[in-house]
């Protein structure tokens, strides 16, 4: 039976998912120190170094005998084989928005992306929006359509980003395994045209792993890079409302967009930061909102908790 989605936001739930987008948000810079590279090696190699990595930890942690029983699962495989498309799509995007210096678009992309994330959360998990919830999401709403009116034509590489990564977060909500036997599984189901990929540069001598020790510790420690911010999201969908898990993405998008003004030379007009400010000022109301929830449940849960030198009897009533 696949897990329910919780009602509640955990306080794991919200560290994992803090880490994860604050890791994200400074993605951009190693991408930057890649270029040169392709997209499409960039993607392969992340792939077989996330993998051999994530394998790794798997065995360290004697995780081989629950990843078995996964595999003879045939929810297991249609649930992998669609979040792997989904993170392989993000992920070429992705790169491909930032070595191409679009990195203001892909932060347009995680800014969207929330949005989309509490939209699914109140059509598919009959998650409710409280005021001051229902208050962000128009302030966001308005922000993002002044953003997309500002850039004057469909931005393909924001849509592509926002619409792959909320659906993958829907199918890893629900997904009938943890996350760390969850990306596993994503990451062997590509390995193997990752592989292929990879070869067949190396045999038409155009693979960048070799020549330059630089580069490939770069390229190498695009495992750690890849799996460890995913590992923590994983963990995050699995404990957080979708709608709190959407805000918090504002983090990674929020990063980026300053990175890419302030470090990567990139311009932004004054109709755009007019829009930045409306989403930032969502997420403070948003933020405002889930730490007064939090709060009122240590509270309740405080008053519940049976007085200390309770009978046995009483504490069970």
């Amino acid at each position: 039976m696949s897990p329910q989605p919780l009602q509640t936001d955990s306080r794991a739930g919200l560290v994992a998912g803090l880490a994860a987008y604050g890791l994200w948000g400074v993605m951009p810079l190693y991408f930057r120190a890649l270029k040169g590279v392709p997209a499409g090696e960039i993607l392969a190699q992340r792939i077989i170094w996330c993998s051999v990595l994530l394998a790794g930890l798997v065995t360290l942690t004697g995780r081989w005998s629950d990843f078995l029983r996964c595999v003879g699962s045939r929810k297991v495989w249609t649930t992998f084989s669609v979040t792997a498309v989904l993170l392989s799509i993000n992920w070429l995007t992705y790169i491909h928005g930032v070595v191409t210096e679009r990195t203001v678009e892909t932060s347009l992309g995680y800014f969207i992306n929330p949005l989309l994330n509490v939209v699914f959360g109140v059509v598919l998990f009959r998650e409710r929006l409280r005021p001051l919830q229902a208050a962000a999401v128009g302030l966001a709403t308005v922000g993002v359509l002044l953003l997309v009116i500002a850039a004057g034509e469909p931005p393909w590489i924001a849509l592509t980003l926002a619409f792959s990564f909320a659906l993958y977060g829907v199918f890893r909500k629900t997904a009938p395994a943890d996350a760390l036997l969850g990306l596993t599984f994503e990451t062997l189901i590509l390995v193997v045209p990752a592989v292929a990929f990879a070869a067949y540069l190396a045999a038409t001598s155009r693979l960048h792993l070799g020549p330059d020790l630089r580069m490939d510790a770069l390229l190498l420690a695009s495992g750690a890079v890849t799996a460890v911010p995913l590992l923590c999201f994983g963990v995050a969908a699995r404990n957080l409302r979708l709608s709190t898990l959407g805000f918090l993405q504002f983090v990674a998008p929020t990063t980026q967009f300053l990175l890419a003004v302030t470090v990567m030379g990139e311009t932004v007009g004054a109709d755009r930061w007019f829009s930045f400010a409306l989403i930032w000022l969502a997420l403070a109301v948003y933020s405002l909102d889930i730490r007064r929830s939090v709060a009122a449940t240590a509270d309740r849960r405080a008053r519940e908790k049976p007085a200390k030198g309770a009978s046995p009897v009483h504490a069970d009533r």
